[in-house]
């Protein structure tokens, strides 16, 4: 697995070198002695798998608050999403940004997340599905989210969006009031 860090402190990609041959391919999804630098030994306590039908459709900005914050680990396993990160961490140099890329089933690349951000995405092909490794368990009392459209955060997402939830259209706008989260 090749890691590289982003921009953004903490968010790093991974890609996996798959073995090929005649049979298909193989290769690792997670490697806690690898992926070390990037993990920092943090537990994986729940995984969720997710099939998103329509080209266009955006899940998202979704995070957990304190003491629930979570880390994740997103891989595309079949299609293509646009995976968007936001900087939520109240004292970040980074805060309120957002870094995305393209998670392709093909290029075998996962990203981690850490807590502290917002996470959602794009689906680039129908019939997309991602698989999510989590430091932590959901809970709904510290969920949060953030509007796929708000103009703070300017997020050029790459098609229109042909589907969101009632949900995460709902979502409030950042105003001068938010200050971020506290870890």
């Amino acid at each position: 697995m090749k890691l590289s860090e982003t921009e953004m402190d903490g968010v790093f990609e991974a890609v996996t070198e798959p073995y090929v041959d005649h049979r298909g391919a193989f290769g690792r999804l997670f490697c806690c002695d690898e992926l070390r630098a990037a993990h920092c030994d943090r537990p994986i306590k729940q995984i969720n798998h997710s099939r998103t039908s329509a080209k266009g459709a955006i899940r998202g900005l979704h995070f957990q608050r304190a003491p629930k914050a979570e880390a994740k680990w997103v891989r595309c396993l079949k299609g293509k999403v646009f995976d968007v990160c936001v900087d939520l961490r109240k004292d970040s140099s980074t805060f309120l940004k957002w870094h995305a890329v393209e998670l392709d089933a093909e290029r075998w690349n996962t990203i981690l997340i850490p807590e502290g951000f917002a996470h959602g995405f794009q689906v680039l092909e129908p019939e997309s599905e991602l698989l999510y490794l989590h430091s932590e368990v959901y809970s709904r009392e510290l969920e949060g989210g953030l509007r796929f459209d708000d103009p703070r955060l300017a997020i050029p997402w790459p098609v229109p969006a042909s589907d969101v939830s009632d949900r995460d259209r709902e979502h409030p706008l950042i105003d001068r009031s938010f200050e971020g989260i506290s870890l």
